[in-house]
């Protein structure tokens, strides 16, 4: 067993790390609130582009055949895989899901016979890949910690530019999103062709009938629909890693406070061992002299 200072050090240090497991779980805790309050705002505006997306396709169909690439699905030889990790650890399986998610997609896809090219954001899956000697086409750190708009719409630019121009026929946004406080969720959406499908009360999204430009107020629209698909993704991450961290650092708090009990347990018991013996030592001592 080990001795009494052995013990009190061990005592010690498990407490302090309980106390920085505490406060980075109170740091994620008010992160996550504001997250959560950027992403309820932006998922209202997320939900009208794509009906609204959906209604002008719906209107121009209707008085033609719609032939807009981002609206023809063929099979694909040639697809962009993005994904979203975070760019620090400490958040249980928040990264290792997302890691895992886009591995099983290249695996798929290399099974089909179709070429993948992967552009990461995020340290983590970045640093991942690279290890593993895959090839990224793009990469960028700092962007998944502080989501920005015009930042998003530039990473994703050259995706949507490769596949109007037929360089690339799908692309694809692999992200572990927010499902609430507790639940993370892997998600893997396919950006672009957009599946070409009639909802139901779509009419009162759009009532004005394009009639001159359509195609380019479609292709406007598909582009934004994109780059804000890209920005949603990031708001989206960035509150389940809040979330999936202060998991973590509540479970590790928990679990500190549980060595803290059992090490006491054991500190009491070598304490007690110790003046047993002590005592034993003395009274042998005055028997010896009797």
């Amino acid at each position: 067993m080990a001795n009494l200072k052995e013990l009190k050090n061990k005592i010690n240090s498990v407490k302090g790390t309980q106390k920085t497991t505490k406060a980075m779980k109170l740091v994620s805790t008010a992160k996550l609130r504001r997250a959560e309050v950027a992403l309820k705002n932006s998922r209202e505006y997320a939900k009208k582009i794509d009906e609204l997306v959906c209604s002008i396709a719906c209107k121009i169909s209707s008085i033609k055949d719609l032939e807009h690439r981002a609206f023809l699905t063929e099979a694909p030889k040639k697809v962009d895989i993005i994904f979203i990790t975070a760019d620090k650890g400490l958040c249980g399986g928040f990264n290792h899901q997302t890691i895992k998610a886009v591995s099983n997609l290249l695996k798929e896809y290399k099974e089909k016979n179709i070429k993948a090219r992967l552009k990461g954001i995020g340290r983590k899956g970045i640093e991942y890949f690279k290890f593993n000697e895959y090839e990224l086409a793009d990469e960028r750190i700092g962007l998944s910690a502080t989501p920005n708009y015009e930042e998003a719409a530039k990473f994703i630019q050259s995706s949507y530019e490769d596949f109007m121009n037929g360089e690339i026929d799908a692309i694809v946004l692999v992200h572990n999103g927010y499902v609430n406080k507790i639940v993370q969720e892997i998600k893997i959406n396919q950006l672009l062709p957009l599946e070409f499908k009639e909802k139901k009360n779509t009419d009162h999204i759009l009532d004005i009938e394009p009639k001159h430009d359509e195609e380019k107020v479609l292709e406007e629209l598909v582009q934004k629909y994109v780059e804000f698909s890209q920005f949603f993704a990031l708001l989206d991450s960035l509150a389940a890693e809040h979330s999936a961290r202060m998991q973590a650092m509540d479970a590790a708090t928990n679990n500190a406070s549980e060595k803290v009990k059992e090490l006491t347990l054991q500190y009491n018991k070598a304490r007690q061992e110790a003046v047993t013996t002590e005592l034993i030592e003395i009274i042998s001592g005055m028997e010896a002299l009797k």
